[in-house]
């Protein structure tokens, strides 16, 4: 049990997730109230690992919804097990003979197979998808919402279920509640806006890229060969190509990428020819590794 705001600081740091005070306070809180965590940023600020590194500090099970456009309950909740009701109907065919047997009139035989017919939608029928799982989990579950920007309207109103009872609604069954409440962690990357319904049934974080000092810890933990003047050229110059009007900015990842990409080619300095030679690590378009080979200065 993390008791602490500087225990989430500690642990994460055991992973090698360098976690600032206000994200460390955030899961705190979420968790302690337990209440969803919206965390919003741009692409690449650590917001996916933030949701499984929680997973991994506390020794829960993990599950992901990753979103985008058209997705529907059936992929995110549940969908039937078509085979097995297949086999059941064919079990079923071959013992019609038993399953009528005294039965006085039509009326009843009816009565009999319909009975038997509501046990094609039961939950041994049931193939559960990501957000079925982690409130079906024997034991509280981590559940990630990724990317809850890129679904659609409609999705949003159905998560509402989740996030305010934790509980889902299947027509053919009724409602079923979590059997332990998980720890629900949405992300977006604030390409549209996000309705105030969610917002009001989630504590919300805003995670943007790191400053020099954090980003310089991250490479020492990830990428402790490169040394440390080397790395703080490498922040430098990184800060300043996130500054630039790009098609896609890099992330924390892509520094991490870059630098090991750097203690690879024993690069001493961030000279044109090593830019050149490196920049595919950290910039994933052309034109945004021309802008940063001709407007940033090493």
């Amino acid at each position: 049990m993390l008791d602490s705001a500087d225990d989430y600081v500690k642990t994460f740091l055991e992973r090698d997730y360098v976690l600032a005070r206000e994200p460390a306070v955030a899961l705190y809180v979420a968790e302690r109230l337990g209440r969803p965590l919206l965390v919003e940023g741009p692409a690449g600020v650590g917001k996916t690992e933030l949701a499984k590194t929680l997973a991994a500090v506390t020794a829960r099970p993990f599950f992901r919804l990753q979103c985008y456009e058209g997705l529907d309950e059936s992929r995110a909740l549940y969908e039937w097990e078509y085979t097995k009701q297949l086999l059941y109907t064919q079990i079923l065919r071959e013992k019609i003979g038993e399953v009528l047997e005294g039965a006085e009139d039509l009326s009843a035989a009816v009565r009999r197979l319909n009975e038997r017919g509501t046990a094609f939608f039961s939950e041994d029928f049931l193939l559960p998808r990501p957000v079925l799982q982690a409130l079906l989990s024997d034991v509280p579950a981590v559940l990630l919402i990724d990317e809850i920007d890129r679904a659609d309207e409609e999705f949003e109103a159905f998560l509402l279920e989740v996030l305010a009872d934790f509980q889902v609604t299947i027509p053919e069954i009724g409602p079923l509640a979590a059997r332990h409440r998980p720890t629900v962690i949405l992300t977006s990357n604030g390409t549209r806006q996000l309705s105030d319904a969610l917002r009001r049934r989630c504590l919300f974080l805003y995670v943007d890229f790191p400053n020099r000092e954090m980003e310089r810890q991250v490479l020492a933990r990830r990428v402790p060969e490169l040394d440390v003047a080397m790395a703080a050229r490498v922040v430098k110059y990184v800060e300043r190509v996130r500054a630039l009007d790009l098609r896609k900015t890099p992330g924390i990842s892509e520094t991490v990428d870059w630098a090991a990409t750097l203690v690879l080619l024993h690069a001493r300095s961030l000279s044109g020819e090593v830019l050149k030679a490196s920049l595919c690590a950290l910039l994933k378009d052309r034109g945004d590794q021309e802008r940063a080979l001709h407007e940033v200065v090493p």
